[in-house]
C-alpha cells in the first residue's frame, strides 16, 4: 500500500524567488509548487499538501510553529503516514525542536528546506525534498522528529546550522547524523526516535530574552530585559557557561526576584559546567540556583524556557523541564 505523506508548508529560501526586477529573494511559491518540481515524490507517496505559512525562516515566531504542530497532530489523526515540514533554515532546528518538545504522534516528522532559492540554478530544495519523502516513509523512522538536509538526517534535539550558506550546513556536533542516504539507499548511524522531553501544550505565552556574553559586556542587557518585562532570560555564555561579572550579578539578582534564568554556552559544542568561581563563574552561577541548560544551544534553551514558563509559574517546575532533560 502507497504511503500518504503530508507536506506542510512554512516559507523558506526553499520557497524564494526574485520579486520583480529586485534580485531580493522572498517566499513566493506554495507548498504544490514545490510538489510540481519534484515528480520523483510520487514513486515513494501519495502526497499531500497544506499551506501553513509564507515566511522566511528569519521571521518564524511560536505562533507559526504552534499553527504547525496543530496541523501535524491533525494530519496525524487523520491517518498520514508521514510528515514533512518545509522551512527556511535560518531557524529550522527551533522549529524542529519546538515540534519535538510538543508532539508526541505515532508517525515521524522531518523538516527540510534549501540553502538555494527556488529560481537559482542548482537549487538544493528539489533533492531534500526527496529525501525528506523517503526519510518518513522508511519503517525504520516510526516517530519523532527530525531535519533532512543535504543527505543528511539528524535528530531534531541535537542538530544546528553550523555556516552561512554552504549546502552541508546543518551538523548535529555532538552526535552526528542519525543517518544518511548513499546510492544504496538511507543507512542508519543511530538509533530514531526522540531526545526531547515532552512538554505540555503547544502554546507559548512568555517573553524570554536571550542575552549574550562576550568581552566587557554590562549588565545592562539583563537589566534591559527585566525592565521590558521579560518572564525569563537565556544567557549564552562563554565557554563553559560563564560570564561577565556584571552579567553574572544580574543574573543572580533575577533569579531571586522569581525570573528564571537559564545558563548556556555559546560554544558550538559541549555542556555547560560549573567550574570557575568569581561574580560570572559557572560555578557561582550554579550554586546560585541558575538553571543549568546543559548541552542545548541558547536558541533551543529559550524555546524550551517560554514552554515551560507557560506551562508553570514555579521556578522549580520549570527547573525540572531541564534536569529531566535526557542528555
Amino acid at each position: 500500500m502507497t504511503p500518504t505523506v503530508r507536506i506542510l508548508s512554512t516559507g523558506g529560501t526553499i520557497a524564494s524567488t526574485s520579486d520583480g526586477d529586485d534580485d531580493a529573494k522572498s517566499p513566493s511559491k506554495s507548498g504544490d509548487d514545490l510538489v510540481a518540481a519534484v515528480p520523483e515524490l510520487a514513486d515513494h507517496a501519495d502526497i499531500e499538501v497544506e499551506e501553513i505559512a509564507q515566511v522566511s525562516g528569519f521571521d518564524m515566531d511560536f505562533e507559526k510553529m504552534a499553527a504547525t504542530a496543530r496541523a501535524a497532530e491533525a494530519a496525524a489523526a487523520e491517518g498520514v503516514d508521514g510528515l514533512v515540514v518545509t522551512h527556511g533554515t535560518d531557524t529550522m532546528e527551533e522549529t524542529a525542536y519546538y515540534l519535538d518538545l510538543v508532539t508526541d504522534l505515532d508517525v515521524p516528522i522531518t523538516l527540510t528546506g534549501a540553502q538555494r532559492p527556488f529560481d537559482q540554478v542548482g537549487t538544493d530544495g528539489p533533492p531534500n525534498l526527496l529525501a525528506s519523502v523517503r526519510t518518513v516513509t522508511d519503517d525504520r523512522f516510526s516517530d519523532g522528529v527530525y531535519l533532512t538536509f543535504n543527505d543528511a538526517v539528524h535528530a531534531a534535539r541535537e542538530v544546528t546550522k553550523s555556516h552561512t550558506s554552504k549546502l552541508e550546513t546543518f551538523a548535529s556536533p555532538e552526535t552526528g547524523p542519525v543517518g544518511e542516504f548513499t546510492p544504496s539507499g538511507l543507512r542508519l548511524l543511530g538509533d530514531p526516535g526522540s531526545r526531547a522531553v515532552s512538554m505540555p501544550g503547544t502554546e507559548v505565552d512568555a517573553d524570554v530574552a536571550l542575552v549574550t556574553s562576550a568581552a566587557g559586556v554590562t549588565e545592562r542587557a539583563v537589566e534591559r530585559a527585566l525592565e521590558d518585562g521579560a518572564d525569563g532570560i537565556v544567557v549564552a555564555g562563554t565557554g563553559l557557561g560563564n560570564v561577565t561579572g556584571g552579567i553574572g550579578r544580574a543574573m543572580v539578582e533575577a533569579l531571586d526576584d522569581g525570573v528564571p534564568v537559564v545558563d548556556t554556552s555559546r560554544c558550538y559544542a559541549g555542556r555547560v559546567a560549573g567550574l570557575y568561581g568569581g561574580d560570572g563563574g559557572g560555578r557561582t552561577l550554579e550554586d546560585a540556583g541558575v538553571i543549568q541548560g546543559g548541552d542545548l544551544p541558547a536558541w533551543k534553551a529559550r524555546v524550551k524556557l517560554a514552554l515551560a514558563i507557560t506551562h508553570t509559574d514555579d521556578l522549580d517546575g520549570v527547573r525540572a523541564y531541564f534536569e529531566d532533560d535526557e542528555r
